[in-house]
């Protein structure tokens, strides 16, 4: 018999009490051993539900317990989880979890822990929820240099935009509407000004590119400027705005960043809508791949967290390889970068003043029923550095500024 041990019973740790329960047969085939949940750390007391009789206080009593052979952090947050992790890893127990913040952070600290002490610290479920993605870029992507991931990695403010983008809603009122779903939290900064989908998009360019990618040093804009008539104007081209974490190489440089891109119909990722999440892999043999499915929910990221305690068991006693090392990324400068963008200035009329200094531009006409038609200048540029973008618009006021994916 294996035994788990389970820190948190919030959302995702009673996701992961009930899946490991209810699919108990098809679970412990699956892993070769009987699976068994010992313990469930909480301060809570839960009168009347199952989880009573194995609940604990004090997580000491799991840490001392040589029974216990795999530990599920979904606690979140970085402390205490990080140091509870650790010190399981340290006494040889592996680790799972979807605490997407501690992996950002301790990631390739923890791997080292682990690889260490012959035991694992798998974290599936820390992107995309209940996608598969950690594992296939670990092992079945093996023989692939990355050229680029970008993805929608973020379920809130995917729900937001394709609310916004098919309905012609403004965004504070999605929001409301979101948050009144529970799709958002009554703090949405997380998820709308992209730190969510920051730290996500560090763990994948970490895994790809082998080096520790800091979430503190990637490029990070948010989805809380964008507007209807943004979607008015873009919805002329066929497109649609879409909040991605990209990472990508480039001339021996790797790049980093979260921000709102206009993608044409052509991307794959266009038609992923509502709280879905997807993402796009290219690599130099395989070419473009995509993942697709519900980015979080309490029973699709309990299941990626128990796959991982299925891996963990089936590897006991031996370390899954992972090539992140602790050695720091240094990115490249994105507006060192040349990318199209969508921008509006204000102002009718002033094609020629743009032309003038912007090579190649497409102009762009707001739909005729639009509060902002004939009051504006639209268009997207040519692939232009960020840097010399705002040097060519300083003689003017603008009013929204999206890069366009290419």
């Amino acid at each position: 018999m294996v035994n788990v041990a389970i820190l948190g019973y919030g959302t995702v740790g009673s996701g992961v009490f009930e899946v490991i329960n209810k699919n108990n047969s098809h679970i412990s085939r699956r892993a070769g051993d009987d699976v068994n949940v010992k313990y469930v750390l909480d301060l809570r007391d839960f009168p009347g539900d199952p989880v009573e009789s194995v609940l604990v206080h004090d997580f000491n009593v799991i840490l001392n317990d040589p029974e216990v052979d795999v530990v599920v952090e979904v606690m979140g947050g970085v402390e205490p989880a990080h140091t509870f992790v650790r010190q399981s890893l340290e006494q040889g127990k592996s680790v799972c979890t979807s605490n997407k913040e501690m992996v950002a952070k301790y990631g390739a600290e923890l791997l080292k822990v682990a690889k260490e002490h012959t035991c694992n610290f798998l974290y599936e479920a820390s992107v995309g929820g209940g996608i598969p993605i950690i594992r296939p870029l670990n092992q079945s992507l093996t023989v692939d240099h990355v050229n680029e991931i970008s993805g929608i990695l973020n379920g809130t403010t995917n729900y937001i935009l394709t609310k916004m983008s098919e309905e012609g809603l403004k965004f504070e009122d999605v929001l409301k509407d979101a948050q009144d779903r529970g799709y958002a939290e009554r703090n949405p900064e997380a998820d709308v000004e992209g730190y969510d989908a920051c730290r996500k998009i560090a763990i994948l360019a970490s895994m790809a590119y082998e080096k520790q990618v800091d979430y503190e040093d990637i490029y990070t804009e948010g989805i809380t400027k964008i507007t209807k008539e943004d979607f008015e104007y873009v919805s002329q081209l066929g497109a649609s705005i879409k909040l991605l974490g990209k990472a990508w190489k480039e001339n021996g440089n790797i790049y980093a960043m979260v921000a709102p891109f206009v993608i044409n119909k052509d991307n794959p990722l266009y038609g992923v809508r509502g709280v879905f999440n997807a993402i796009l892999l290219n690599g130099d043999m395989l070419g473009d791949v995509m993942f697709y499915g519900k980015g979080a929910g309490k029973l699709a990221t309990a299941s990626a967290v128990v796959s991982d305690v299925v891996d963990a068991i089936k590897h006991k006693g031996k370390i899954i390889m992972t090539f992140w090392g602790s050695e720091k990324r240094t990115l490249g400068d994105i507006n060192d970068f040349a990318m199209p963008y969508f921008v509006r200035v204000e102002g009718a009329g002033k094609e020629a003043e743009i032309e003038k200094v912007l090579d190649n531009v497409q102009f762009i006409s707001a739909p005729a029923d639009s509060k902002v038609a004939g009051t504006e200048t639209a268009f997207i540029t040519e692939a232009v550095k960020g840097a010399d973008l705002e040097e060519a618009l300083k003689g003017f006021t603008v009013v929204s500024k999206i890069r366009v994916s290419q």
